[in-house]
């Protein structure tokens, strides 16, 4: 019997989220794999794709699969050995017995998501083995949903790009006709906000922020803060100097201090943003032209 390796789409983070496919393959499963932060330094925290996940896959067959989901340097040395590293660990579970293997991935996995690069190196590591994949739902369709603004309607087309590919890309997007969705903003929310303004699209603009997480946010991109140091929790700037925190919210009013211009606080600020950048499928935004405003996250 030939041995089975399926990505999984398990959407933005909410269990609810996850389609009854998803659910019976990942039931159905030998071993289900997840990604989780490649940290050196200890044992990482449970990644959103496995907490996603837990309600329906017993603990036992849970297998993490260190990632270097914090590195923004493109296809760097240490990205690649870790790919390696856990495409060889999948190998292993095929050659242990394993016939049905799963990975499941935040979002969709046919779309800016790790399981591509995992399948790509184990097929190299054993040519047999199927590799299939259960579509979920993304992030921008979670955004679409919960602003109320459809995402393309009529002959309008659907842009959909990364906000780490550069400030020019999304501002030829933007200029152009129908919905922009740009994944991966958050960290540079302040340079596409101006973007959207110079361009007269700001009004149009819908933002995203921890979508499928307890304490998500949804609203008009107008109301994010420009300062780099906005908390991506409640959308608020700075509050006074630099001591005092990131966000009245988080920050003083929970008397909270920063280190290094970092929230000491996990719930806001740069220090969430430090904690959660390299997570499978990124926040969403979005800017709309005419029609459904543009999604970014």
């Amino acid at each position: 019997m030939t041995a089975t390796l399926t990505g999984v789409g398990v959407g933005p983070g909410d269990p609810e989220l996850l389609t009854l496919r998803a659910v019976r393959v990942l039931r159905e499963a030998d071993v289900v794999f997840v990604p989780v932060l490649d940290r050196p330094d200890g044992a990482p925290p449970p990644g959103r794709a496995e907490t996603t996940v837990a309600p329906f896959v017993p603990s036992d067959r849970l297998r993490r699969l260190p990632f270097a989901l914090d590195d923004r340097g493109g296809v760097t040395h240490r990205r690649e050995s870790a790919w390696n590293a856990a495409a060889r660990t999948v190998a292993d579970a095929v050659d242990a017995g394993a016939q049905a293997l799963a990975f499941a991935t935040i979002g969709d996995p046919n779309v800016y998501s790790t399981f591509g690069y995992l399948a790509q190196t184990v097929r190299e590591l054993r040519p047999a083995v199927a590799v299939h994949t259960v579509p979920g739902i993304t992030a921008m369709q979670e955004l679409a949903a919960r602003s109320g603004v459809p995402l393309c309607e009529g002959r309008e087309p659907l842009t959909l790009l990364p906000a780490t590919a550069g400030l020019a890309l999304f501002a030829v997007a933007v200029a152009g006709p129908g919905t922009v969705v740009a994944y991966k903003g958050w960290r540079r929310h302040t340079e596409l906000l101006a973007e959207l303004r110079r361009q007269g699209r700001l009004a149009d603009a819908v933002l995203g922020s921890g979508l499928g997480l307890a304490g998500d946010r949804v609203g008009p991109a107008t109301e994010a803060g420009d300062d780099p140091r906005t908390c991506r929790r409640c959308w608020t700037r700075p509050a006074g100097t630099a001591g005092e925190g990131n966000c009245e919210r988080h920050g003083v009013v929970r008397g909270r201090r920063t280190r290094r211009g970092r929230s000491v606080d996990p719930a806001c600020g740069p220090g969430d943003r430090r904690r959660r950048r390299g997570g499978v499928g990124g926040q969403p935004g979005a800017r709309r032209r005419a029609g459904p405003r543009p999604t970014r996250r």
